[in-house]
């Protein structure tokens, strides 16, 4: 069988597929069960001897559990049209999402929620966010302010979080397996510059509330607790609202909980920075 290669290398479906099962740790015969196809079949398509159709294409991308933006790359590689529209967050299109997302923003007041993108830029926030961010250096809440950054950067929350070290690595960490996920250059020199802040990983401690580990952060309303929970669009068909996630911040304790409701009735904020979209 001729192979399905262009001046003697093999196919970029080829190497693509290639990649990405090493990445997901598959053996070519775990991949051929999960997409309902043969060892052999996943082995012509790797070295270039089989030329695979549409539905291979999205049958193996979601075996191996691609996101939206790497499907529609494998499909392109393939020689095949993207089969996800990637929508701008401007378009009227996306409006019902927004305001959906705007509505679970407000309801989470008086505590803190924001919506990032894929490479944890602020696409929109609550009025709360401002104590999160309050005394952070004006250039890093600039538009487009990249929350990641803004935490573990020197001149942003950096100096107020008390177990600086620890809720770091956990930053770190959510930035590393999204980059295993679906890797990008961008994500790649955010981690770098984001490593150079953080010191060397501490021994296990006990600073956790029994099932998370909390950002205790020092405000003008005293040291509060704070874990985070993450939201995202699981049955997405467009790329852009695949990738954003909503990140809502819920108090660790019964003080934090009275801080934040007593912050917001006696001085209500009203966002800056661009900080509500």
């Amino acid at each position: 069988m001729q192979r399905w290669c262009q001046d003697g290398a093999v196919s970029a479906f080829s190497d693509t597929l290639r990649a990405w099962r090493a990445k997901r740790r598959l053996s070519q015969l775990e991949l051929a069960l999960r997409a309902g196809t043969t060892q052999r079949h996943v082995s012509f398509l790797e070295s270039g001897r089989s030329i695979p159709g549409r539905g291979m294409v999205v049958r193996v991308a979601e075996s191996l559990e691609l996101p939206l933006r790497d499907r529609n790359a494998l499909l392109l590689a393939a020689g095949y049209a993207p089969g996800y529209p990637e929508t701008a967050l401007d378009s009227p299109r996306l409006r019902p999402v927004l305001d959906s997302l705007r509505r679970l923003l407000d309801g989470h007041l008086p505590y803190p929620a924001i919506v990032i993108d894929r490479f944890g830029d602020l696409v929109a926030a609550n009025d709360a966010v401002t104590l999160l961010f309050e005394d952070a250096a004006p250039e890093l809440l600039d538009p487009p302010v990249n929350v990641p950054r803004l935490a573990l950067h020197p001149q942003g929350m950096a100096p107020r979080i008390a177990n600086f070290d620890e809720w770091a690595q956990h930053v770190l960490d959510g930035l590393r397996l999204a980059n295993e996920r679906s890797p990008h250059e961008r994500r790649a020199a955010l981690l770098a510059e984001l490593e150079g802040y953080v010191p060397p990983p501490p021994e296990p401690g006990a600073d956790h509330l029994g099932f998370a580990v909390p950002m205790r952060l020092r405000t003008r309303l005293g040291e509060l607790s704070l874990t985070t929970a993450i939201t995202t669009f699981t049955t997405a068909v467009d790329v852009t609202i695949s990738e954003l996630r909503l990140e809502t911040f819920l108090p660790g304790d019964e003080v934090t909980a009275k801080a934040f409701t007593a912050g917001l009735r006696e001085d209500p904020v009203s966002g800056r920075g661009g900080h509500r979209r």
